[in-house]
């Protein structure tokens, strides 16, 4: 904890000229980019590989930094020393302080419940362009086709089921299943498969929304960091997803001229 207060404090020091007291509270920030930055390289590789859970990995290695976060702005005292960290602000609220703290100081809508209320709609805003991006590309993403597997003795075909090995047409198709197995043939998915997997990929984005109730009980710097690597996250997503549409665009036009240019010939 001491080398991330340490961190922190650098960072502070070098943006007071310009946001006096808040420069903390930036350098919280500056610090949830850097840290979004490191990880870029795996948020990419999870997009490429896209799934309704694509990206749990990168969120998953936040954890130890955002515990990190919240016990140094809970803590007094940070290697046997006093935390210096918690006497700073965001506007009129300390960083160290929790939406309680702030009813409990001039109400909803006193100097320090404001602060809380405007983290709340920047989060309430971010969770929100999250699920309706969540759901575009849930309800965009082309359903996998069910393969039909011979039946046994040749009977009819079953979509994804598994073929009893002891009749002959049951171990044609097992042969076959097998070969398309190492041919790379993909895995087949019933229709009910396929719709658990469109509602999930349509309530995972509503998860975004759990971002706003942690807010309210950890620490403001805590708070800070949520709505920062949130908000990265989503944007994240949509520039890797611009990019991905640019490119099919862009493979698509040459594959146009190609035909014009065999058609001509």
């Amino acid at each position: 904890m001491s080398v991330f207060t340490h961190l922190v404090a650098e960072l502070g020091r070098l943006l007071e000229p310009v946001l006096a007291e808040s420069a903390t509270a930036a350098a919280i920030v500056l610090f949830t980019v850097l840290v979004r930055l490191a990880l870029h390289p795996l948020s990419r590789a999870a997009f490429r590989g896209a799934t309704p859970v694509a990206g749990c990995l990168p969120t998953l290695l936040q954890l130890p930094v955002f515990f990190v976060m919240y016990q140094v702005f809970s803590s007094s005292e940070v290697a046997g020393e006093a935390n210096e960290l918690l006497g700073h602000r965001l506007f009129a609220a300390p960083l160290g302080s929790r939406w309680a703290d702030a009813l409990g100081e001039g109400g909803l809508f006193g100097a320090q419940g404001l602060v809380f209320l405007g983290l709340f709609a920047a989060v309430g805003v971010v969770a929100a362009w999250s699920a309706v991006r969540g759901r575009r590309a849930a309800a965009a993403a082309p359903a996998v086709p069910v393969l039909p597997v011979a039946g046994p003795r040749g009977g009819k075909a079953v979509p994804g089921k598994a073929v009893p090995g002891g009749a002959k047409g049951g171990s044609r198709g097992a042969r076959a299943g097998a070969g398309a197995g190492r041919a790379g043939a993909p895995v087949e998915l019933s229709a009910e498969q396929q719709a658990a997997m469109r509602k999930l990929g349509g309530v995972l984005p509503l998860l975004s929304f759990g971002t706003l109730v942690t807010s309210a009980v950890v620490p403001l710097a805590a708070g800070l960091y949520l709505l920062t690597t949130t908000a990265w996250s989503v944007a994240e997503r949509a520039w890797l997803q611009h990019r991905k549409d640019r490119a099919a665009r862009a493979d698509g036009t040459a594959e146009d001229v190609a035909a014009a240019g065999r058609a001509a010939g």
